[in-house]
């Protein structure tokens, strides 16, 4: 007789940090995607929150991708007992090695901040997890092809279909026993230089979408019209440009762009850019190992991930800083989060010289998205900077599907699943994409609530 798979939905469920959702088949534990809570001070604070069944009890992790929202917390789930395999594409196992341990290194790194300057509240300030952790995590990740059905617990199994979105992300399609589940991970954009398209997903009796921009459009502004424009003006006042830039993606995207922007002599050819991210610069030798998985030619990859200087020391970061040419600066994290462009946001914010130029959705409480909200002052390693430089977003360069594209992917199922869980979006968002899959699909949906739990016959 079949069982009944349990559904509890245990992140990115009223907002778009968080991916966690823990499927339950008889007793038997699976996760699919592990990520970590990014954004508001309350959303931070779930990370330390005891995660909702005992991580020993987990059996296995199904990864759509390697954003850190979406793989954050495999360290600290290692950490707290998780001791089963953590099934991903190859691409995003190169990726996951990058960023799991670059983020464990911050971690550490603004804790011994915090506490060798008396900025925290916490005596001592603690990593949520450590190098240590993110090395064992690492060593549980199983790669899987795309395609391949993989025999998970209690019956189930899964395959991968590509997303697009970033290099090896993936939708989760998993079977067990009277039914089927899809679960699309981030979507992709149809038109993206650099990443395929979604692929479509026949059918699925029950489906977890996706709605980071369920209730918006992008600009249809060319994206180099609007850098030319914003580099352009930028140098004219004698100015620098910093962008906090995703290493993983929006970096190589980034790049391409500016490389056709001086292929085409739309800014100077002698205009240094420089990435200033050693996860960004390590990302491209991922990208460029994994070229059959992306659009651009190797000789073209190979040409537009070399229009920057990879910067790859703390002295020469602060370099940057101290020099008054005009520049492009590249660098993680992309919502200023962390990282080292929070030194760089730090000396050039202030000055109405400069661009700061974000690429891109910035999550509610994060410092991209207060300085676009028009922050005068953004606090940075407790002390206010103000904000006098020209801030700016290049929203159509996001690489998450809009609105209509997440719409368009829903067209190519077959038939209407018996209930669709919209997930990973703010409220306002996640509520817009029900009200549109309800009225031009017809379909059962709803935007779920963190810690809801649903059972799926």
């Amino acid at each position: 007789m079949a069982h009944k798979l349990r559904l509890h939905f245990c992140g990115a469920a009223g907002t778009v940090t968080g991916s966690r959702h823990l499927l339950d088949a008889a007793g038997r534990l699976v996760l699919l995607d592990c990520g970590m809570f990014q954004g508001v001070k309350p959303l931070r604070q779930l990370n330390w929150a005891p995660f909702p069944v005992a991580p020993s009890k987990i059996e296995a992790v199904v990864l759509s991708h390697a954003h850190l929202d979406h793989s954050g917390y495999l360290p600290r789930l290692v950490r707290e007992g998780f001791a089963g395999p953590i099934y991903c594409s190859e691409a995003t196992l190169d990726l996951c090695r990058l960023l799991l341990l670059d983020s464990a290194h911050l971690q550490e790194a603004d804790a011994d901040y915090l506490n060798r300057h008396g900025l925290s509240r916490h005596r001592p300030a603690l990593p949520l997890y450590t190098v240590a952790d993110a090395h064992r995590a690492i060593a549980a990740l199983r790669p899987v092809p795309f395609g391949q059905l993989t025999a998970l617990p209690a019956g189930l199994q899964f395959r991968f279909t590509r997303a697009g979105h970033i290099l090896g992300a993936a939708i989760v399609e998993l079977a067990y026993p009277g039914a089927s589940l899809a679960f699309s991970g981030d979507l992709g954009r149809y038109d993206d230089p650099l990443m395929p398209p979604p692929e479509s997903v026949a059918a699925s009796d029950y489906l977890i979408v996706e709605s980071t921009y369920g209730n918006r459009r992008h600009g249809t502004e060319s994206v180099s019209d609007a850098l030319a424009a914003i580099i352009g003006r930028t140098i004219k006042r004698g100015g620098t440009i910093v962008i906090p830039s995703f290493a993983v993606g929006r970096a190589q995207l980034l790049l391409f762009h500016l490389w056709q922007l001086k292929q085409a002599g739309r800014i100077p050819r002698d205009l240094p850019i420089y990435l200033d991210s050693p996860m960004a610069s390590s990302a491209v030798d991922v990208y460029l190992r994994h070229s059959a998985d992306q659009r651009l030619s190797r000789h073209d990859a190979l040409a537009a991930y070399g229009v920057a200087t990879c910067v790859a020391d703390v002295e020469q970061s602060k370099a940057l800083d101290r020099s008054p040419m005009p520049k492009i600066i590249l660098s993680a994290s992309g919502m200023a989060t962390g990282g080292r462009v929070i030194h760089h946001l730090k000396h050039y914010a202030s000055d109405p010289r400069n661009t700061v130029l974000f690429a891109g959705f910035q999550a509610m409480g994060t410092r991209g998205a207060a300085m676009l909200d028009g922050a005068r002052t953004v606090k940075i390693h407790g002390e206010y900077v103000p904000v006098r430089a020209e801030v700016d977003n290049l929203s159509m360069l996001s690489a998450h599907a809009d609105a209509d594209e997440i719409m368009r992917w829903l067209g190519g199922f077959s038939r209407a699943p018996r209930h669709t869980f919209i997930v990973h979006g703010e409220p306002d968002a996640a509520d817009a994409l029900r009200l549109r899959i309800k009225d031009e699909l017809g379909w059962r949906c709803h935007a779920v609530e963190q810690a809801e739990t649903a059972v799926l016959d």
